[in-house]
């Protein structure tokens, strides 16, 4: 695990400059690209700063009953008005695409914990040790002494519980729970992060999820459990993307299997593939997503290609 003591140390004398922050979140956003741009707007605003956040896709639905923000489309925004510009995790998803937008003036921030990463800022804090972009923004605010308020701190543990599927994936350090112990003692809600963002489901997430159960099958000679939603599967169930979010892990826990895969059908004529497994299983899946254009890590990894699922009669099949 790397030493980011200059890095943190730059990037806040760089925020104390800066007057107006710009922070970023990646495509699809998650919890951990959640919990990163909030927890650091808490601060930057708390720090007198002006701060917006962009993203390519809007605030998530189903974790408003954590936060009323608002994320803003970049079209929709002056990129030239910010000082500081703070991109957090898988910041090649949406950020990538933007990068080339700011001006020689601007400094960019690049804050991930994903493997595989080519992009490139004026400052880099890039370790696919760290379990989540959170735990990485946590030991920022500790080394530059930064008080941890409530909302920091409740933001902050939703990343983590998100990125180490609550505490489950192998990305589960003693300092990972060192962490979330000292995050609830400053007041992170534990229960109500675990009922907003995972077990709080409603009746469009269960019948997505049954029709995700229905068509899973599983490959006897690799190991592989694999399943398919479809844009159709969507609109009969009523249900967004943010429901598919957890199918991949729970297909994975199915006994005899190795890896799990889950195809869903986006917008665009994409077909993103989510690859789970476990350290005890023994399989890397991001060597399966590298190899088709993709990436993440060993245990979760994704990947996203043109075309649409089709069901053949020797199964399902991307054309």
């Amino acid at each position: 695990m790397k030493n980011f003591s200059q890095e943190f140390v730059t990037l806040n004398f760089v925020i104390k400059k800066a007057e107006r922050i710009l922070l970023f979140a990646h495509s699809r956003p998650d919890g951990d690209t959640v919990g990163s741009v909030l927890a650091l707007k808490e601060f930057l605003e708390d720090a007198g700063k002006i701060c917006d956040v962009a993203c390519m896709d809007p605030f998530p639905f189903y974790l408003s009953n954590l936060s009323s923000s608002q994320f803003e489309l970049p079209a929709n925004l002056n990129l030239k008005k910010y000082d500081l510009i703070i991109a957090c995790d898988s910041v090649e998803r949406g950020f990538g695409k933007m990068k080339n937008s700011f001006g020689e003036n601007q400094v960019i921030a690049l804050i991930d914990h994903h493997p595989g990463i080519s992009l490139q800022g004026d400052i880099n804090i890039i370790d696919p040790d760290f379990s989540s972009t959170c735990e990485i923004i946590f030991e920022f605010f500790q080394k530059n002494k930064i008080e941890i308020t409530r909302n920091m701190a409740k933001f902050l543990l939703l990343g983590i519980l998100s990125d180490t599927g609550m505490f489950q994936h192998s990305n589960t350090t003693p300092r990972v729970m060192e962490i979330a112990s000292y995050l609830m003692k400053k007041g992170a809600p534990l229960a109500k992060i675990v009922s907003t963002a995972f077990s709080n489901k409603n009746i469009s997430t269960l019948k997505l999820w049954g029709k995700a159960f229905e068509k899973a099958r599983i490959n006897q000679e690799n190991g592989m459990i694999a399943s398919v939603l479809t844009q159709k599967d969507l609109e009969d169930c009523d249900a967004g993307m943010e429901d598919i979010a957890q199918v991949a892990g729970i297909l994975n826990s199915v006994p005899g299997t190795k890896f799990s895969l889950i195809l869903s059908e986006r917008e665009g004529g994409i077909v993103k593939g989510s690859l789970r497994s476990e350290e005890y299983k023994e399989v890397d899946v991001s060597r399966i997503a590298t190899k088709l254009g993709g990436g993440g890590h060993k245990l979760a990894s994704g990947f996203e290609v043109k075309g649409r699922v089709v069901e053949t009669k020797e199964g399902w099949k991307i054309v």
